[in-house]
């Protein structure tokens, strides 16, 4: 049983883990349950009233028994019935992959001070493009790992997967033919730097792509200094209009422009509001990860102006429409279902990375990690004792997630992450975690408040048996 109590933008809210219930309270409500560790007996505990001197014994009753009948609801301090042990370790037997993130490109044409890739070669020291044959491969190979699935994600990822275009053309033709014999729905996706985005490029892209992602960190001069071409020039004015333009032409299709800030720029909201101002509604500003000695990843020290920054980025985006900020985003009434909590992003185990030379790892974060090969699309192999181990880094196995308030919104964390800093996947990145905790409760509060919320007892639950999973397309 948990509750987690804290302000954000002015409110005293209170989230009930296991249920998902999200309370908007006032101040005698939020102080007195933040004295209650839980579950609630009929009668208010001298000993918690004696810690809240400043409040009369009788209000301290009367907010009791309305808090009581919150938790008599299912409300508050609920049980965590989601599932049981025994069925959370089985769920790695019955995974399928369902998505490809594939490296059409190991090469790039620009030069990211902060690229986990190593400006595309991945630290290989080689770089090279997927050529269709390889992709096809890739193709025949999820459809068969993909079992009874119909929908299937394939990402374009580099590097710059524009400098492998003819790669992907030939790829969404071969799985689009592929998809009436098979049963099979193709979701394509292409992240790119915009460099080579052409009046060709951008109207195929936006004919077949159902989400794209574009790469920009923000104000120009944020910009120019992280993401500069091979020849050490900004990268800023060569973009943007491309990616207008693109934009301009997706209809209600996906997009969303993601940029990276750093130990360089803490003042990432203004980076979010730069991207908005430019017409960009979708937008994702991410912090950079790395170990300890990596020059732009955040550290521990960093933390408190970070969490002052989301906490502004909030306040800037209340009541605002034309914004949508990607990490903001969360659903007060109802989230994933119990499979997909569990299992997370699925990297490993429900998706995976394939390397021009069709070599196969768990993310794209793992390529180039020799001991993290899980096989190879040229010979159909796929070692499902490291696809078993990551299906096994759940909420209930992660120590640091069983004892915490989000783990029911975040799925527990990024693998990749927790070995870049702790060189362990099973071990959390604890800075990565509380700036995620602090994310989501910015999230939460300007939810809360978009949904009318402001009175104390307005309740919205996320309990999560959709009961759709036959046919769902989500997981």
């Amino acid at each position: 049983m948990m509750v987690h109590t804290f302000t954000a933008l002015g409110q005293y809210l209170a989230a009930d883990v296991n249920s998902g219930a999200v309370h908007v309270l006032d101040k005698l409500s939020y102080d007195l349950l933040s004295h209650i560790e839980g579950p609630m007996g009929e009668e208010l505990p001298e000993a918690v009233a004696a810690q809240l001197p400043q409040y009369r014994r009788e209000e301290l009753a009367e907010c009791w028994g309305e808090l009581l009948e919150l938790q008599k609801a299912g409300l508050l301090f609920t049980d965590d019935e989601y599932l049981d042990p025994e069925a959370a370790m089985a769920l790695p037997k019955a995974a399928v992959v369902k998505a490809l993130c594939l490296h059409v490109s190991h090469d790039c044409n620009l030069r990211c001070r902060y690229c986990f890739a190593s400006t595309g070669d991945f630290g290989t020291g080689c770089r090279m493009t997927m050529d269709p044959e390889t992709a096809k491969r890739a193709i025949d190979w999820v459809i068969e790992k993909s079992g009874k699935r119909r929908n299937i994600e394939v990402d374009f990822f580099g590097g710059e997967p524009l400098m492998a275009m003819d790669t992907v053309k030939e790829t969404v033709a071969y799985a689009r033919s592929l998809e009436k014999e098979h049963d099979k729905v193709f979701r394509f996706t292409i992240t790119t730097n915009g460099v080579l985005l052409s009046d060709e490029n951008i109207d195929y892209i936006n004919r077949e792509m159902s989400n794209v992602v574009l790469s920009l960190d923000g104000r120009p001069e944020v910009n120019d200094h992280m993401r500069p071409t091979v020849n050490g020039k900004g990268s800023y004015d060569v973009i943007v209009p491309k990616f207008q333009k693109l934009v301009s032409g997706r209809g209600t299709k996906d997009y969303y422009v993601r940029g990276t800030f750093t130990r360089e720029n803490l003042d990432f909201s203004e980076d979010v509001m730069h991207l908005a101002s430019l017409g960009f509604r979708h937008v994702s500003v991410e912090p950079a990860s790395g170990p300890l000695d990596d020059p732009f990843a955040i550290k521990e020290e960093d933390l408190p102006q970070v969490k002052e920054e989301y906490e502004k980025l909030a306040r800037e985006l209340m009541g605002r429409k034309d914004v949508n900020f990607f990490h903001f985003n969360v659903d007060l009434k109802q989230g994933p279902c119990v499979i997909k909590r569990l299992r997370g992003c699925g990297a490993g185990c429900e998706y995976v990375a394939i390397t021009p030379d069709g070599d196969i790892y768990p993310c794209h974060q793992f390529v180039g990690k020799e001991e993290y090969r899980m096989g190879n699309v040229y010979d159909g192999s796929f070692n499902m004792d490291i696809s078993g181990t990551f299906a096994n880094q759940n909420i209930y196995t992660r120590p640091a997630c069983r004892q915490c308030w989000a783990r029911f919104y975040c799925s527990g964390g990024c693998s990749a992450s927790n070995l870049l800093v702790n060189g362990d996947i099973t071990k959390s990145n604890e800075v990565a975690c509380e700036m995620e905790r602090k994310r989501l409760e910015c999230a939460i509060a300007l939810n809360a408040i978009a949904a009318g919320m402001g009175e104390k007892g307005n309740t919205e639950s996320n309990n999560t048996d959709c009961n759709q999973c036959e046919g769902c397309a989500s997981c």
